[in-house]
């Protein structure tokens, strides 16, 4: 019989999968077909078309309590079950088996809390009895245990429901809830059938009842009577029993002689088939027998033809064809013999891979034969792996010498000549794969391939980088600007130099942009040729330079027409191991060309230090181009290139500081200080210059620059005290007057703008205020012996204390202020006569001006506070003073 659906698991986790989150547990789930009943006109419930369906009994706990669910559950586009209906037991109130059905398998759920009971309730068709009852039983069981009560039941054979229960009793859990919450209980289905017999009677059988008790027409007092008459009914019926069976005597009789004799012919029967069998047994015996031999002989037949197989497989294999050993020990490396001694390349690597164990049954792994052909091939490879070892090395050799051999491959007088290595690469290649065999037969002897290679192909370069350097310098033609920029001792003829050295930076970039992108090409080249596992230098498309047309060579370089003999892609991948002996080899072939680089350097920082700020940007543009591990040597050649720079601009800047220090050994600085008009002009042509990355450097210069200028300032005005504040002023306007409009653009230099205007506000203050007290001093002491008596007296006592009376005070301001026209006008001359700046000086008269009125306001001030009836001049009369003069 088919599994029952209730059975299974997979079905049970596919409905708790569907009603995760609700914290309901599956009790049983079963599938059925859904079909609704409708009234026909006969009276009698139809169906619909059958819908497949899943019923499913859960329960929920809460607390003490639990509560107890049926789900009905359907299969959505995807097969996937999802919840289509809940139902609560709680309203469950009968369950009525449907009679049309024959099978008896179709069965309806009443619930008492639908709200439309016009409409039919869907009825469920199982597959089986065994699965209705099962169904069943749980819904019973679970109202009794759960809810204490139990449904009306109709159409269900109670005799048929007991035995099944008491056939088929499994052991079932069920939910009882005790003091300390809902414990698991374990029952079987046989304790089930009292409830079934107790108290699941169909409406038939109580029908039937009804009519058996209607037969008997008695009141209730007559119950002893009707006792009576059933015992007079049963022994009649016994009687009558009993009499039929002694009619069928004679009958009997007959019946047990065919038996007797019948069993007479079983048992001759049976002696003469016990003979048979024994003669069968050896006949099986003798037979079983022959087929063994048959067998051992046809299965020595197939090994032996097998063998015979893999003899003739094995002798294929350990065959060494004439053509290839005659490639391998005394072929000629030609280019045309190329093909030939690549194909017997292969075929050895082949050989070689075919006796190794994971391609060669280990059985064979250990014959002689094998043995020896395996050390046979092994000193095949040897010689092959030698003789092309050292004819590759003879090759680059001559290539190289051929090369440097013929001066048209280099620059020349009045001609620059870009290096051109299509025709020695193109060479190369032609021995490519004749490389990568190598490496797969015998990686050992690529170490001192790699250094000939390197050590021939320095030569070369460095001949290129010497020859095109020495050119570039020969023909770049510019005229030396100053390098001593901030020197008081120099005419201001050298700061208005600004001769055009452009085609200086031009060189150097130019330098970079040709070798630069040769040298990423040649590692590249070289990385590939070598059979390096690393990732591709300049990816496919891309420059070296991030520059577009800054090398366009006539093919790609890195595409070197090799098919990789391995079945993985090498150039994906990425050895750590590779990658560090890669770099080693490209310091043997590019070391020493860096000097030709260090010599233009130094040639452009003689002709003009300024341009060492656009070849750094330069530079820097060129490295952070740079990105490839294996352009490892070309990021540190780039890297002591932009370091040189820096130190050559650093050695210029340092020169540029003691040429400002110098200033302070002058005996006596008047008026503003030389360097600080010049240093506007070099600042000036420095943001000129700047390009891309180098503006730290610049904004580096210049805090250096200033911060030496402005402490050479304060020290210089420290020699002479008494003109201190006015020679301050003076150079700080000066400094923020020339640096007004590169301030405005260059972030750095408008905080040292801010910091000379702070400092030029200060002077300004010190200095009116020197001015204004010379004139005016007992007027402005008188006020500030009031303001320290004010701390420790009342002011109604200060009138009183010596020197500071009334007529003390009519005494000192008839000395102060009778001819105070004058004394303004002798502080005007004494700000003229001191300043040497004709354009500060009105804006000094105004500050000068409005510190006096303030002065002046806080002492009227304090007099009125003072000497409340005493008469002075007022603010507004000293303001029209000021004013007309």
């Amino acid at each position: 019989m088919a599994k029952s659906s209730a059975d299974d698991e997979e079905l049970k986790r596919a409905c708790e999968a569907a009603i995760e989150g609700t914290k309901q547990k599956i009790v049983i789930s079963i599938r059925v077909a859904k079909s609704r009943g409708i009234w026909g006109k006969s009276g009698k419930l139809g169906r619909q078309m059958a819908k497949p369906r899943v019923l499913a009994l859960s329960t929920k706990s809460k607390g003490q309590r639990t509560k107890a669910f049926l789900r009905v559950l359907k299969y959505s586009t995807g097969g996937i079950l999802e919840p289509a209906k809940l139902y609560k037991l709680k309203h469950l109130s009968k369950v009525e088996v449907i009679t049309n059905d024959p099978s008896g398998c179709t069965f309806t759920l009443g619930f008492d809390n639908l709200r439309n009971q016009s409409v039919s309730p869907p009825q469920w068709t199982m597959r089986n009895i065994d699965d209705r009852n099962r169904l069943l039983l749980q819904i019973l069981n679970i109202c009794k245990d759960v809810l204490g009560r139990l449904p009306k039941v109709v159409g269900i054979d109670v005799v048929e429901m007991a035995l099944w229960a008491k056939e088929n009793a499994p052991t079932v859990t069920t939910q009882r809830n005790l003091q300390d919450g809902p414990v698991a209980a374990t029952v079987t289905e046989s304790d089930l059938k009292v409830t079934v017999e107790r108290e699941l009677v169909s409406q038939a059988e109580e029908e039937d009842m009804e009519a058996l008790l209607d037969t008997y027409v008695m009141g209730i007092g007559e119950a002893e009577a009707f006792s009576e008459r059933l015992k007079r009914e049963l022994l009649a019926l016994e009687a009558a029993n009993v009499h039929a069976i002694l009619e069928s005597e004679p009958l009997i009789e007959e019946v047990l002689q065919g038996l007797e004799a019948a069993t007479n012919c079983v048992d001759d029967m049976d002696e003469w088939l016990s003979i048979f069998n024994v003669k069968l047994r050896h006949m099986r015996e003798d037979i079983e027998s022959i087929e063994t031999r048959n067998n051992k002989l046809e299965m020595q037949s197939v090994n032996n033809k097998a063998l015979i197989e893999e003899l003739d497989k094995l002798l294929e294999r350990l065959r060494v064809p004439s053509e290839y050993a005659a490639s391998l020990t005394g072929g000629s490396f030609d280019e045309a013999r190329m093909l030939q001694n690549i194909e017997a390349c292969e075929w050895l690597t082949g050989a070689l891979r075919g006796l190794e164990v994971p391609n060669l049954d280990p059985a064979f792994a250990n014959i002689r034969a094998v043995k020896e052909k395996r050390a046979e091939l092994e000193k095949l490879k040897t010689t092959f792996v030698r003789r092309a070892s050292e004819f590759l090395r003879n090759y680059f050799a001559s290539l190289v010498d051929f090369m440097i051999g013929d001066k048209s491959y280099f620059s020349q007088r009045g001609q620059l000549k870009r290096p051109d290595h299509a025709d020695l690469r193109y060479k190369c290649r032609t021995y490519a794969r004749l490389l990568q065999h190598l490496k797969s037969l015998d990686k050992n002897c690529l170490g001192p391939l790699r250094k000939a290679y390197c050590s021939s192909l320095n030569l070369l370069l460095r001949r290129e980088a010497r020859e095109f350097a020495n050119e570039l310098r020969a023909s770049t033609k510019a005229s030396r600007n100053p390098t001593v920029w901030l020197e008081a001792s120099a005419g201001s003829a050298q700061s208005a130099n600004t001769a055009d050295t452009s085609s200086v930076s031009d060189a150097y970039a130019k330098m970079l942009t040709i070798f630069i992108p040769l040298l990423v090409d040649e590692s590249s080249f070289f990385a590939h040729f070598m059979c390096f596992e690393v990732p591709a230098l300049v990816p496919p498309g891309g420059l070296a330079n991030g520059k577009g047309g800054s090398h366009d060579l006539k093919d790609d370089d890195d595409d070197l027409g090799i098919m990789d003999i391995d079945d993985n892609d090498s150039k994906s991948g990425k050895n750590p191991a590779d990658l560090s002996t890669l770099n080693e080899s490209l310091q043997d072939l590019l070391d020493g060309i860096q000097e030709d680089f260090y010599a233009v350097v130094d040639w452009a920082y003689k002709i003009d230090p300024l341009r060492c700020i656009s070849m750094h940007g330069i530079t820097e543009r060129y490295l952070s181009g740079q990105k490839a591990d294996a352009a490892g040597f070309v990021r540190l050649l780039l890297g002591d290139l932009e370091s040189r720079i820096s130190t050559q601009f650093a050695r210029f800047v340092d020169e540029a500081c003691h040429q400002i220090e110098r200033n302070e050994r002058n005996v006596r600085q008047m008026g503003v200080l030389s360097y600080i008009p010049r240093f506007a002009t070099l600042a000036t042509r420095m943001e000129q210059y700047i390009q891309g990355q180098s503006r730290d450097l610049v904004d580096q210069a210049y805090t250096k620059f200033v911060s030496i200028m402005f402490v050479t300032l304060e020290k210089i005005a420290q020699t002479d005290p008494k003109y201190a504040d006015i020679f301050l002023l003076e150079n700080y306007a000066a400094f923020q007057n020339s640096l007004y409009d590169v301030a405005n653009v260059v972030p750095t230099l408008a905080k040292f703008y801010h910091q000379a205007s702070e400092a030029y506000e200060q002077a300004c203050t010190r200095h009116i205020s020197m001015i204004i007290y010379y004139q005016f001093e007992r007027l402005f002491q008188f006020a500030r012996r009031i303001e320290d008596l004010m701390y420790t007296i009342t002011p109604e006592e200060i009138p009183f204390q010596l020197g500071l009376s009334k007529m003390d005070l009519r005494k000192m301001i008839k000395a102060s202020l009778s001819g105070v026209d004058k004394s303004i006008a002798a502080m005007y001359k004494k700000l003229q006569k001191n300043s040497t700046s004709e354009e500060l000086l009105p804006s000094l008269w105004d500050k000068c001006k409005k510190e006096f009125l303030d002065k002046y306001e806080s002492f009227v001030q304090l007099v009125a506070k003072i000497y409340p009836n005493e008469n002075i001049p007022t603010v507004v009369d000293m303001r029209n003073l000021l004013a007309s003069m």
